[in-house]
């Protein structure tokens, strides 16, 4: 019932051809949810930032938006570079649907507004949200790019995906800050 509501809440969803790993990606959504008290409703009010008061987006346009720029880089890079450049496409687009699946364990809500939760003042959403990877068998290379994909991964070496879904997220951040 609940990977039906993510399916049609983001179409996204089935464009990873890899069927366990799309499953494994939706897994990983089912289980934030429950471990944040969440309803897939919640996605369409849920800010997709807390850095930005009000903030004029949902978590899911956010996590469709980062995900259709990563797809779109990927296409114009690999239509230039060709096979001199090598990026997954089922990597990159787990890694853009989950890189902020940890903000459903970093949020909270208390009298209707949103605000950080416990584990969200203890752990930033990149390090919960490796977290909520690992237990459901996530491969290493889309655990990385969530872990990479805001500032503490300034100092890793990011992998072609994960540089695209770094700057997919602030192209999608800064329109809005």
């Amino acid at each position: 019932m609940i990977k039906e509501e993510l399916r049609e809440l983001i179409p996204e969803f089935s464009l990873i051809e890899d069927l366990k790993l799309r499953e494994k990606t939706l897994k990983v959504w089912e289980i934030a949810l429950k471990a944040g008290g969440w309803e897939v409703k919640d996605l369409k009010i849920m800010p997709f930032t807390l850095l930005i008061e009000p903030c004029p987006c949902s978590m899911v346009e956010h996590i469709r938006g980062v995900t259709r720029v990563s797809i779109e880089a990927r296409k114009a890079l690999k239509s230039i570079y060709k096979d001199k450049l090598k990026i997954n496409r089922d990597y990159l687009i787990s890694g853009a649907l989950l890189h902020d699946i940890g903000k459903l364990v970093e949020y909270k809500k208390e009298n209707g507004k949103f605000m950080q939760s416990k584990c969200g003042t203890l752990l930033r959403h990149p390090i919960s949200g490796v977290g909520l990877c690992y237990s459901q068998g996530i491969p290493e290379e889309i655990m990385h790019i969530i872990a990479s994909h805001s500032w503490e991964g300034d100092r890793s070496k990011r992998t072609p995906e994960a540089v695209i879904v770094h700057h997919a997220d602030f192209i999608n951040f800064e329109q809005f800050k």
